[in-house]
């Protein structure tokens, strides 16, 4: 099923803008850091989109100590949580994570002062398809936090609140061939199976992905980049 982003109106009545020069992300990502205080900048988009990649080039563009990454798969639910909620086959799907304790760290990201001078969040670890637990260090000199994840424009559950810690949220729109392609090279290079990974793109991911695009008209920018 084509999952490409139709014409859809953003929460302000209008349709996104369009941007397809990553340069142009990285001046308006600098922008964001310059306020003189911290902002959150939010990309999302669907399962292999490349969402990861576009914000650790960001941060790499705007340099350390302008930008740091914390990605919403760090809340993911643990393996032995998802086996007890019989969960297991549906990772990645929305109640497949910890969404309120994701909203919770991004407004305490959001307030950050010198009193709280370091807050460590969690990362995701692919090898071990497992969260990591205060594993990046974020310091309250940096003035731009850079967040990704499926979904920062999500209605229900904690994602409203999480959305509202968000300055604003850039979705990124992939060619669907080339996105489910990513997915399968990525599930087969972490250990599953060559068909094991084309059902899970094809099935699972491409569940997610129906469910994230539909809500793609409510970012403040789309993002369409070259490049497979």
């Amino acid at each position: 099923m084509d999952t490409s982003l139709p014409g859809r109106a953003n929460g302000a009545g209008t349709t996104p803008p369009v941007l397809t020069d990553l340069a142009e992300l990285v001046r308006r990502a600098r922008s964001l850091a310059s306020g003189g205080t911290r902002r959150i900048l939010g990309i999302t988009g669907a399962p292999g989109a490349g969402k990861s990649t576009v914000a650790a080039r960001l941060v790499q563009a705007l340099g350390p100590g302008t930008a740091v990454l914390v990605p919403m798969d760090g809340f993911h639910l643990a393996n032995n949580v998802l086996d007890a909620l019989g969960r297991r086959a549906s990772k990645g799907a929305p109640d497949t994570f910890d969404d309120g304790g994701y909203a919770a760290l991004l407004h305490r990201l959001r307030f950050q002062t010198e009193q709280e001078p370091v807050i460590y969040a969690p990362d995701f670890q692919r090898d071990l398809e497992e969260p990591i637990g205060s594993a990046l260090p974020v310091h309250c000199t940096v003035p731009l936090v850079i967040t990704e994840g499926n979904y920062l424009l999500q209605p229900d559950g904690h994602w409203p609140r999480a959305r509202a810690a968000l300055d604003q949220v850039w979705y990124l729109d992939a060619d669907d061939d080339i996105r489910r392609q990513r997915l399968i090279r990525r599930h087969a290079a972490f250990g599953k199976t060559p068909e094991q990974a084309r059902e899970w793109a094809l099935g699972s991911d491409d569940a997610n992905a129906r469910l994230i695009t539909a809500h793609a008209g409510q970012a403040d920018l789309v993002l369409r980049l070259s490049g497979g």
